[in-house]
Order: structure tokens, then C-alpha cells, then sequence
């Protein structure tokens, strides 16, 4: 089978799908790479590396299309809202598709990939399950992200992060607050801990606790009932408005302390929660930054605005877009990892296991044959579940 990586068209997005190290791999699984002359240039994958590794390289976008049976992306519409679309008239039925498309906070985009006829599979489906682990995209940009908030932060800082003794005597180190301790916030508490600051953070799920003090970061903890905080799969649930006013009202003292807040708490297919009001930022000393990682969706923090850097009270709000595409390199090289052992599951023999014979493979799938098959995403758009033939 063929497998084709156009060059990704999101603006200013320089990641790739696949990187020359994974060409042999897929090889070895049947399948053939066609890559899109330039697609891997900006992440720091020139062609004549792609080529090395026996791939072959075609000057048309649309030559990928429509010579590739599965077509790989990091961000295929939906999750490119903005120039996505265009990629729609290049699919045909029964082509498979395969990347970000975000199927629980793009309902429309999702009814458009539908309407081609192709079989896409959402990377953001993937089961937290211990067997998908190696093709949980969603967690190794994550992990970036995490680890870039923390570089970011510190550049913006007017402060240093770690204690330091020296002739002009001893500096204090920095205190920063992370938010979430998922993916995202683990890497940003370990990372901050490295730089050398005093690290507190808070989760609204209890059992993550040991896993904060286990990177150097002191646990907050909030007499809070927290008892439905986690979904079976592992992901945070929306609590109802009280919760989140009382959540508030507590975290406040603890973000006055603090000289940095990065924000990483997001709930799949709903608006982030506002954890981070106005009155509390005002209450953070003169100089602090607020990182916000779920600006796409909202942001943690009322005065967040995607994709911006804003003052307010002395305090800096950064609400940054993409973070993870702003380490292409090693960012393109997970993704491919990830993406080849989907591959490697998802091909036998030459062609597509069907959905049925195998837990990732159906929790992934999105459309087929015109429609929206995915139980989840059908569910949370509304839609009747679809009745077996």
C-alpha cells in the first residue's frame, strides 16, 4: 500500500507526519512512502534524506492525493480550521485518512470529511489504554508543550527560576504554579524543577499526587470533593459551576503566591474551565507571567487571548497556539513514531483491518463510507447510535 505525507498547510505549522527514520520500518510493513517535495524541510528533514531511505518524492500536492491509498497528516481539517478545507476536493472514497482532525470540538469540519467517502482515523480518539501508549500522539505533543511552557515562561520572567548564592549575595528562587498534571503539566513540573524553581502544583483528581511529589513539586490540595473528577478512560470531567466557584475562591491564595502560573486543564470536546479570574491575577505580584496551554479552547484564565500576549495588572498572559509545532524537530519525530506503530497495527497483509478486529483501530475510526461511525464523537454531537447491518 501507499502512504502519502502532503506538506502541512496550517499557517505557520512546520511539523511533518513522517520522518526519514521511519521509512524502512513501513517497509518492512508493506507500505510505500510518497512525500510531497518539501513537506519535511521546515521541521529539518530535507527530501534528499526521505530519499536515502527509499521514498520517493513527488512536486504536486495533489499527485499525493491521488496516488496514495492512506494519506498521513498532523493536522487535517478540523484541527487546521483554517486552511484544511482545501485539502476536501483531494479525497475520494474508500482513501484512508489519518492525523489530527478534532472530532469533539469540530462537528461541522467532521461532517465535511464524512461527505468524501474516506475512512478517517482521529489520533485524538486514542484509547489510554497500555497497548496504545506508543501511538498516543495527543500525549507526546503534549509533552512538548509542557516542556516549551516552561522555556517560554522563563524567558518572560523578569526573574531568575533558581536559587543562586553570589558575590552580591544569595537570590531567592522562582515559584511557579502549574495547574493540571496531565501530560502537559508533569513535563512542565519536571522541567521547572530542572531550572531550579520552587514547583507547587494542583489537579483536580486526588490520584495524581504521588506522581507530582515524585517530580519535586508539592501537591496543593483544596477541600474539595473530587470523587467524579476522572472519566473511565483517564481524561478529567467537566465539573458543574459551583465546583469550579469554589475552586476558585481557594486556588486564589495560592496563585498570589506564586511568581509564574502555567494553566494546562483542558476537557476533551468542552470549553476549558475558568480557573484563573481577573481578581486573581491582580492579587499576583508585579512582573509574574501566566502561561495559559488551553487558550485554544478558552483558556484556564478569564483575560487569556489565543494566540496573544497581553498586561494586565503588571501581569503577563501569554496565550500561545501550537506550542508543540514550535519544536518541529523532535515534535515531527514523535508524531512518526506514534503514527508508524498505528501503521504497523492498522495494515496486515496489504490492507485495512476492519474496525471490529481490534479495540484501537475502532475507537480511532471517525467516517467511513460517508458517514460518522464513531460511537464517542456520535454521542456527543447528539447524534442516534448507528444500528449494526
Amino acid at each position: 500500500m501507499i502512504v502519502g505525507v502532503p506538506k502541512e498547510i496550517y499557517p505557520g505549522e512546520r511539523r511533518v507526519a513522517l520522518t526519514p527514520a521511519v521509512i524502512p520500518l513501513l517497509a518492512k510493513a508493506g507500505l510505500e512512502v510518497l512525500l510531497e517535495a518539501g513537506a519535511g524541510e521546515r521541521a529539518g528533514y530535507p527530501d534528499v534524506q526521505y530519499q536515502e531511505k527509499g521514498a520517493k518524492i513527488l512536486p504536486e500536492r495533489g499527485a499525493v492525493f491521488a496516488q496514495s491509498e492512506i494519506v498521513v497528516q498532523v493536522l487535517s481539517h478540523g484541527a487546521n480550521d483554517k486552511t484544511g478545507a482545501n485539502d476536501l476536493s483531494l479525497m475520494r472514497p474508500g482513501q484512508v485518512l489519518i492525523g489530527f482532525l478534532r472530532p469533539l470540538g469540530s462537528p461541522d469540519s467532521v461532517q465535511q470529511v464524512a461527505k468524501t467517502g474516506v475512512s478517517a482515523y482521529a489520533m485524538e480518539l486514542m484509547p489510554r489504554t497500555t497497548r496504545a501508549q506508543s501511538m498516543d500522539a495527543l500525549s507526546s505533543m503534549a509533552s512538548i508543550a509542557g516542556y516549551k511552557a516552561v522555556v517560554v515562561v522563563a524567558n518572560e520572567l523578569p526573574r531568575i527560576f533558581p536559587m543562586m548564592t553570589t558575590a552580591a549575595g544569595t537570590i531567592t528562587p522562582s515559584r511557579i504554579l502549574v495547574i493540571g498534571a496531565g501530560v502537559a503539566g508533569l513535563q512542565a513540573i519536571a522541567t521547572a524543577k530542572r531550572l531550579g524553581a520552587v514547583v507547587s502544583a494542583y489537579d483536580v483528581r486526588p490520584a495524581v499526587k504521588e506522581q507530582i511529589q515524585s517530580l519535586g513539586g508539592r501537591f496543593v490540595e483544596l477541600p474539595l470533593e473530587t470523587g467524579s473528577a476522572q472519566d473511565a478512560g483517564g481524561y478529567a470531567k467537566a465539573q458543574d459551576e459551583a465546583f469550579y466557584v469554589r475552586q476558585r475562591e481557594l486556588l486564589g491564595n495560592v496563585i498570589a503566591e506564586s511568581d509564574s502560573v502555567i494553566t494546562t486543564a483542558a476537557v476533551p470536546g468542552k470549553k476549558a474551565p475558568v480557573l484563573v479570574t481577573e481578581a486573581m491575577v491582580k492579587r499576583m505580584p508585579p512582573g509574574s507571567v501566566i502561561l495559559d496551554l488551553a487558550a485554544e479552547r478558552g483558556g484556564n484564565c478569564e483575560l487569556t487571548r489565543a494566540g496573544e500576549r497581553v498586561q494586565v495588572h503588571g501581569v503577563t498572559i501569554l496565550g500561545p497556539i501550537n506550542l508543540a509545532g514550535s519544536a518541529p524537530y523532535h515534535a515531527s519525530q514523535m508524531y512518526a513514531k506514534n503514527l508508524t506503530t498505528f501503521l504497523q497495527n492498522l495494515v496486515k497483509d496489504g490492507k485495512v483491518r476492519p474496525p471490529e478486529s481490534d479495540e484501537i483501530i475502532r475507537d480511532t475510526l471517525l467516517t467511513q463510507g460517508g458517514e460518522l461511525v464513531n460511537a464517542r464523537v456520535r454521542e456527543s454531537m447528539g447524534l442516534p447510535a448507528l444500528v449494526a447491518q
